[in-house]
């Protein structure tokens, strides 16, 4: 395999390597559903094609298409833009630039062909994803929640949503897209003839899911086109109200971003308001969980004093110790969120 198809330096001397440049770059989503016949040769030129501009992120190639979480160096744009549209699908695809953004996001090129780009745990080969709900402009979603009729759901998980969301939106307690489809089709199953719109952070999701709810026979679905990224860009340039509570939580480095004024999540330690995520610092256990500056410092970026205490010990003494002590080892576990917080759940409807 040519060396270009895949990274060979190690990920800390590259994390290293870039928060010491000075060069810009601008982290960009997109996705497409697509039939590609040969994921593996596709995912090879994608990755020679994107790696020319200096492209770095995350990638994921299916038979049903594109997943993309990635940055780009800001004066390759339109590099990389030209390289996209060198491919006949990509041609006019939307590109979800960050809202905020220090360039920062992603420190290697990463591509890797899954059975999916979106695990749904859908198997019956008739349910087609291509028949998806009304998409649906800022503006338009604005004056469709704004009907007291009108079903908002969120299709990301608990983690997610937490931290920010839309104002009545149903916020589904699950770990994982695969157990939210069913979970809100149920939930749903006597209002089907009501307006069921969907959003997602990019809108990747919840275009599955209205295709899903379609397949279950409601009639009036509808998703946020571009998801809350795109929401957010509209909000500003066009000077709607925004009606995004909070901070939206990405998938990289940054681990979320500000839409919303107000603060609605609280630090899992003390439960003071705060909507910052961490990974534990003990790379043993590196769970996410929400921690305020104050709960940072004294327990040292870690999700306990277990975890503090054992981050205190020499590397070589951590090493082996951690062969027998068991840590949280789950970074979106439900279960894990739940033994951090302080108070009740959200509710299901919130405010």
């Amino acid at each position: 395999m040519p060396k270009f198809f895949y990274n060979r330096v190690n990920r800390r001397a590259l994390k290293e390597q870039l928060e010491h440049s000075a060069e810009q770059r601008t982290t960009i989503s997109f996705y497409q559903y697509v039939d590609l016949k040969n994921p593996a040769f596709f995912r090879d030129h994608l990755y020679g094609l994107l790696g020319e501009t200096g492209v770095l992120g995350r990638i994921y190639v299916a038979r049903e298409g594109v997943n993309a979480q990635i940055s780009v160096p800001t004066a390759n744009l339109s590099a990389f833009k030209a390289a996209m549209n060198s491919i006949s699908f990509f041609q006019g695809i939307r590109l979800n630039i960050a809202i905020e953004d220090g360039g920062k996001s992603f420190f290697a090129l990463i591509i890797k062909v899954r059975r999916k780009i979106v695990a749904d745990g859908i198997e019956d080969p008739a349910f087609d994803p291509s028949d998806y709900g009304r998409h649906l402009s800022a503006e338009a979603f604005n004056a469709l929640t704004d009907d007291p009729d009108t079903i908002l759901v969120d299709m990301r998980n608990h983690y997610e949503s937490e931290v920010g969301h839309f104002k009545g939106a149903i916020t589904p307690d699950v770990d994982t897209f695969r157990e939210e489809l069913p979970y809100v089709a149920d939930l749903l199953a006597t209002q089907k003839d009501k307006n069921i719109v969907m959003y997602c952070t990019g809108g990747i999701r919840c275009e599955k899911a209205s295709a899903y709810l379609k397949y279950r026979g409601f009639p009036n679905v509808f998703q946020l086109e571009g998801g809350i990224i795109e929401y957010a860009r509209q909000v500003k340039a066009r000077g709607l109200p925004n009606k995004f509570l909070g901070k939206n939580f990405v998938f990289d480095e940054r681990l979320g971003e500000r839409i919303g004024d107000t603060v609605i999540a609280h630090c899992h330690q003390c439960g003071a308001p705060c909507d910052d995520h961490t990974n534990c610092a003990n790379e043993y256990c590196h769970i996410l969980f929400i921690q305020c500056p104050g709960c940072r410092a004294q327990y040292g970026a870690c999700c306990s004093e277990q975890c503090r205490d054992f981050m205190r010990l020499p590397a070589e003494t951590r090493k082996d110790r951690a062969k027998t002590l068991q840590f949280n080892g789950s970074r979106f576990s439900k279960g894990h969120y739940k033994a951090f917080r302080k108070s009740e759940r959200q509710p299901l409807v919130t405010g």
